[in-house]
């Protein structure tokens, strides 16, 4: 079972290279073996970060900056309101990357359905969906990356964020679909803060539960 860590909520967003060199110093140490393997939560100042597979058609047309980082998925946005999660895990041998991917998801889908929210996987596309009208409208995205047997990067969940900061990129390089926040989508708030709380009590659970 992992341990906790939150690097800051509201109003203590944290600036994105800070929690990527957070990110760096902790798996460090898991894969060294002087540290658990840790899940730091946090809501970041608000950055547009572009995963490998990112297409220049894909990022803001208005020359607002990119932080071009190190793992899987294309662009997305990162901000107040958005509980940001970084699982710094050991994975078990055989490596399964689809399958801890889906073990995120599953939490993430938990998590929402303990706020009323319904919410699915869509086959073909990473991330956490909620079927709205005949379509599906994201609610969380996932991107990671695996070195030395232990992930980093990790998921963001929409909760009580603006959607406006998506309106100038293509969101995962999806451009066919929206996305939602667990707010927008129950009528009720629901805070990072309040998010994180389910976060943790899901991912103990699911732990238990060999990826």
């Amino acid at each position: 079972m992992p341990e906790f860590l939150t690097a800051g909520l509201d109003p203590d967003f944290v600036p994105y290279l800070d929690g990527l060199a957070l990110q760096r110093t902790i798996h460090k140490e898991v894969v060294q073996g002087t540290r658990p393997d840790t899940c730091i939560l946090l809501e970041h100042e608000g950055v547009y970060t572009a995963g490998k597979r990112t297409e220049d058609s894909e990022r803001p047309d208005d020359g607002t900056e990119v932080i071009d980082v190190d793992r899987g998925g294309k662009i997305t946005w990162h901000g107040p309101g958005q509980l940001v999660g970084y699982p710094i895990m050991r994975l078990p041998n055989p490596i399964d990357v689809v399958g801890y991917v889906r073990w995120l998801e599953q939490i993430l889908i938990d998590v929402c359905a303990d706020f009323g929210l319904e919410t699915e996987r869509v086959e073909g596309r990473s991330g956490v969906w909620a079927p709205v009208g005949g379509t599906h409208l994201k609610i969380a995205a996932i991107g990671i990356r695996v070195a030395d047997h232990t992930t980093m990067h990790g998921f963001a969940l929409n909760c009580s964020n603006s959607l406006d900061p998506y309106e100038t990129i293509i969101a995962c390089g999806i451009k066919d679909a929206g996305t939602s926040t667990i707010s927008a989508l129950t009528g009720k708030l629901v805070t990072p803060a309040m998010a994180a709380e389910r976060v943790k009590a899901r991912l103990r659970d699911i732990a238990k539960v060999e990826i």
